[in-house]
């Protein structure tokens, strides 16, 4: 809770310390043929090994890759490093195209989709099976949803300077990691607004939801495009990612051993539905690592993670219990299709802006009400954020989602100022402003904008949306990478095959031998937190 004014932050010593936030981004795009269908194949030599390259990698579906970028200074520097990635991938996959879509094209029979193959070492198998796992639970088609990931930490310099200013007397890993947890709880409250502004998924082909149970209409009258009308990204509901199962978990976020807790509890304890279903098939193959209601955490789809980098076999939550939180990871962002790379600077300014509004307003704890109305909130945005009218709960009674929206935007322009003076510009202001414009209905949402095209060109969901995807192929291919930098990126690739072979020849001991290891670190959790 902050207990200093936010006018000290506008002094020259916090301003300069305010320029060292870092911004990374993690993209995911499905490789698709030249007819807009799912890749069949391998994940391409070219690029390198999925398993240990550090920013060209897959996903769930061995067709979806992953692009990372270090964390950077700007957002211009991160986005030029993700342009390099894609121009290289585009020189290494033939005429296969990146799908610009969170949502994918024609995908096929659930059974057809090839989850993400990572070699023979017990880390890779342990990373397939995963998958297999996932394609059991949820379906294999999720594994075909697209999204943005979007990092986000503050300068060891800036801590210290916030923690001498609130009187901390807290170790400065426990300090940063409280009020990281704070800035997640905000998050948690306010991110249906990221989802209302940026959300980019208002529409599907019709046999993304072949034999499953939804709730869209047709589009087009025959079913080849379906649509909910006032939605905002159906990634984000119950056609992406989220699930019954998971319905039933409430993870607390007040601090970290509460976090710890409840996710180890998910992962320890058997559920009877997957303990029914058995972690090894009739043949004897694995199809699943455990019956828990979650695998490992990362299966937990949230909106937001405190993340710190794990090493090669080390789980997620032990090295947030070893080294606390040192950046937090921003999930429910949709890829922008109007842009060649997804997501573009102004709106790297926004999330800069939330985030930091965010950490420095009051962060109430919550409860259990609090993490249903949560839910509640962005069940209700899904399908119906741009519903004028619509209705959002906050502080246990309903608001209207404009009224709060327009209030969010006032408690941020603080920040955004803060930022321009940081950088002695006003693009952070611009990237508010941009956004007021859309709620106030003078611009068009992207959701909105697709369904406008779609209608305006008598276009099917995947007819519009192969057009981006080869329209944004050739921005690509029209600028190759000069000689030293595809250089550089060959030699990645190169080193990252020599790294797996290495993982798999340190092997030792069978997979079961490792699998128990890797499930004995979450006995931390036991211990009294």
């Amino acid at each position: 809770m902050p207990t200093f004014n936010l006018a000290e932050l506008a002094q020259p010593e916090p301003l300069a310390l305010l320029k060292g936030i870092r911004r990374g981004i993690e993209k995911e795009s499905l490789r698709v043929t030249p007819k807009g269908e799912l890749a069949q194949t391998d994940h391409p030599l070219g690029l390198g090994s999925a398993l240990t390259h550090d920013c060209i990698t897959t996903d769930f579906a061995e067709a979806l890759l992953e692009f990372i970028t270090p964390p950077l200074a700007t957002p211009e520097s991160a986005l030029e490093a993700l342009d390099q990635i894609h121009r290289y991938t585009y020189s290494q996959i033939g005429d296969e195209r990146l799908w610009v879509n969170s949502m994918p094209g024609r995908i096929g029979k659930d059974r057809d989709i090839p989850v993400a193959r990572y070699g023979k070492s017990h880390s890779g198998t342990m990373k397939t099976i995963y998958r297999l796992g996932l394609g059991l639970r949820y379906g294999r088609a999720m594994q075909t949803i697209a999204g943005i990931h979007y990092n986000f930490s503050l300068p060891d310099e800036f801590w210290r300077w916030l923690q001498q200013k609130e009187g901390s007397d807290e170790t400065l890993g426990d300090f940063k990691t409280r009020r990281y947890f704070d800035l997640i709880r905000n998050f948690r409250r306010h991110y249906w607004l990221l989802i209302y502004l940026f959300g980019a998924a208002p529409a599907v082909c019709g046999t993304f939801v072949q034999d499953r149970e939804h709730k869209l209409q047709s589009f087009d009258g025959d079913g080849r495009s379906l649509y909910a009308p006032q939605a905002t990204s159906l990634r984000m509901g119950d056609l992406g990612y989220t699930s019954d199962a998971q319905k039933s978990l409430i993870v607390c976020y007040n601090d970290l051993p509460s976090y710890l807790s409840t996710l180890c509890a998910a992962i320890s304890k058997p559920y009877p539905p997957y303990h029914e279903l058995g972690v090894k098939d009739a043949n004897g193959d694995y199809q699943q690592l455990s019956t828990g209601l979650l695998q490992i955490e990362n299966e937990f789809y949230s909106p937001i993670r405190p993340k710190n980098p794990a090493g090669m076999g080390e789980t997620a939550l032990s090295a947030l219990d070893a080294r606390g939180v040192e950046y937090i990871e921003v999930r429910c962002l949709d890829l922008n299709p109007f842009v060649p790379l997804g997501i573009e600077a102004s709106q790297m300014r926004f999330l800069d802006s939330f985030l930091l509004h965010c950490l420095l307003t009051d962060s109430p704890m919550t409860d259990d009400a609090d993490y249903r109305a949560i839910q509640e909130n962005q069940a209700r945005i899904v399908y119906r954020g741009r519903d004028p009218e619509l209705q959002l709960i906050h502080n246990g009674s309903e608001r209207k989602l404009t009224d709060w929206a327009t209030e969010l935007l006032d408690q941020m322009q603080p920040m955004a100022e803060l930022l321009d003076q940081a950088w002695n510009e006003k693009d952070y202001r611009r990237a508010v402003e941009i956004q007021r414009d859309k709620i106030a209905g003078k611009i068009a949402t992207p959701a909105a904008q697709i369904l406008a095209e779609m209608h305006d060109k008598q276009q099917t969901f995947f007819q519009w949306a192969q057009d981006k995807a080869e329209q944004h192929r050739r921005y690509f291919l029209e600028r190759p990478l000069d000689d030293a930098e595809q250089a550089e990126f060959t030699r990645l690739a190169e080193e990252s095959l020599q790294a797996q072979q290495q993982v798999e020849e340190a092997d030792k001991g069978t997979f079961e031998d490792f699998l128990g290891k890797y499930y004995a670190q979450y006995t931390f959790c036991q211990r009294d937190l």
